[in-house]
């Protein structure tokens, strides 16, 4: 079967261009031209991958972007004529898990469309199903659960790859590009500051939890989750 793609834009031609591209590499194509149509559209049509326009009518895209998570961890790229941090650090921090600027090279956009896909991918056939445990935390990888306290926590899937694998190697300095690596993919087109709004996005929810562990920074190296004594 063919990988789904569902594009959100309300600009026809953008949608028009990246169907005909899309399509003419083997992918299914289906196109929605406003935030409500295009939450609509994914639950219908369950898409592999979601190509997701910020400036929308009706519902914008982070709208869409927190609607869409809080029922699927499918990969989602935004798309925006802005270019500025705070629109990348917002979606980021909703659980994008790319940013393409417009204008773009559908080229490109391919390229990041494919190695996102393969990064999920190797995630969803894993059946590693070990959960991590330490006071009062709890990682599931397989389930993409988070509990704390022994309640279930919201946590975008990003943020809780990165959060298992440093805990899962505890103790151990991992520096910015080598976690863009291992939980991100070496493939990766995004820049290091993904890594440091996702560590702050962690801490606000693990702040008060347990005396006993920390998402350490290692100033000038990266960052840790580090047993204290």
């Amino acid at each position: 079967m063919a990988t789904k793609i569902l594009v959100v834009d309300d600009d026809l031609n953008i949608c028009d261009l990246l169907r005909l591209y899309f399509e003419n590499e083997g992918y299914e194509v289906k196109t929605a031209n406003d935030g409500a149509e295009g939450v609509s559209f994914f639950k219908m049509y369950e898409p592999d991958l979601v190509l997701l326009d910020i400036m929308l009518p009706k519902k914008d895209g982070w709208q869409v972007c927190r609607e869409i998570r809080e029922i699927s961890s499918k990969p989602i790229i935004m798309l925006t004529a802005k270019g500025e941090v705070f629109d990348k650090v917002l979606g980021l921090e909703l659980g994008a898990d790319d940013f393409m600027v417009k204008p773009f090279e559908t080229k490109e956009l391919s390229a990041r469309v494919k190695a996102v896909l393969r990064r999920y991918s190797a995630h969803d056939n894993q059946n590693d199903d070990e959960t991590i445990k330490f006071d009062n935390i709890e990682i599931s990888r397989q389930k993409y659960e988070l509990k704390l306290n022994g309640k279930s926590v919201d946590i975008p899937p990003k943020e809780l790859e990165l959060l298992y694998f440093l805990a899962s190697n505890y103790n151990r300095v991992f520096t910015r590009d080598q976690l863009l690596d291992k939980v991100w993919g070496f493939d990766y087109l995004g820049d290091s500051r993904t890594v440091d709004v996702h560590v702050k996005r962690l801490r606000e929810k693990l702040e008060g939890v347990s005396d006993k562990w920390v998402l350490k920074t290692v100033w000038g190296v990266g960052y840790k989750f580090e047993l204290l004594q």
